[in-house]
């Protein structure tokens, strides 16, 4: 099962020093050909703190280093609600801008680590996917849906914009109208208008996800594994500009915290009543 140290397909668990390391994540090998993370803090919908995000990178780390078997990588989350229902917003309740620049480098450091892995990375989106949790499926390479989920950029619905990026991947993926609107509203689109925009590349039964996901690594692990890296490599080139644009969006996201609206969309957020926003 090659020489990664995490739980693999008989259940047993190697005996690499960092195997048992996560507190938020799961990492394990489902089979030879592919390693599994999952988003595993299915009570908060498995919400995004600065940890999981490190430990994301970690375990990214340890497939690319350790174990030379796996062709992909596959990106999910815990239980049957959620993808990602984004960053954890009791983060921001007090964030400064100072903060929020600290914030954006361990969270966009973990949609860079993604977007820039050298084997392919595909979502398996299995519930709502929604501001950061959409900002880290739309970095990996391939998103498969089932049919109950639910994607959007809600950061305007507690006075942010998105920052992990949202504003530059959307309207790369939708093109900018359709891009506007989703950010601008904050609403979202279910699985099938996802599959129509483009956003995702199929839509299955709930039950049938990770096999659907399974049968497009068979295809890809018959592929020269130098190969695939470099056609993603050339792929990626194709985003020109993406980088100088993350970091326009990032100066953005941290004024957000300069402001009043954005404190008031925390509390109401974190209060679960509608905030009274006066743009301030």
């Amino acid at each position: 099962m090659g020489r990664l140290g995490f739980l693999n397909a008989s259940g047993d668990i190697s005996s690499l020093k960092n195997s048992q390391t996560f507190r938020f994540i799961v990492l394990e090998k489902p089979r030879n050909d592919y390693a599994k993370i999952t988003i595993n803090r299915p009570e908060v919908m498995n919400a995004l703190n600065m940890d999981t995000r490190r430990e994301i990178m970690k375990a990214l780390d340890i497939v690319e280093n350790e174990d030379d078997e796996a062709r992909a990588v596959v990106l999910t989350g815990a239980g049957e609600k959620a993808f990602s229902a984004g960053a954890d917003i009791s983060m921001f309740k007090e964030m400064t801008p100072f903060l929020a620049k600290e914030y954006l480098k361990i969270a966009k450091g973990a949609a860079k680590r993604i977007f820039d892995f050298p084997k392919p990375v595909i979502a398996a989106v299995n519930g709502y996917a929604i501001g950061g949790g959409l900002e880290l499926a739309m970095a990996c390479d391939m998103i498969i849906a089932s049919k109950n989920a639910k994607f959007g950029q809600g950061e305007i619905n507690i006075g942010i914009i998105p920052g992990v990026g949202g504003t530059q991947r959307l309207p790369r993926i939708l093109g900018l109208h359709k891009a506007k609107e989703l950010i601008f509203t904050g609403e979202l689109i279910n699985a099938e208008d996802a599959l129509k925009l483009g956003l995702v590349n199929s839509v299955v039964e709930q039950s049938e996800l990770m096999k659907s996901v399974e049968e497009l690594i068979s295809k890809i692990s018959s592929k020269s594994p130098l190969i695939l890296r470099l056609a993603k490599e050339a792929l990626n080139r194709s985003a020109s500009g993406l980088e100088e644009s993350l970091d326009f969006e990032s100066v953005l996201f941290q004024f957000c915290f300069a402001s009043e609206d954005q404190k008031e969309g925390a509390r109401a957020f974190l209060e679960k009543r509608k905030p009274v926003f006066r743009g301030k």
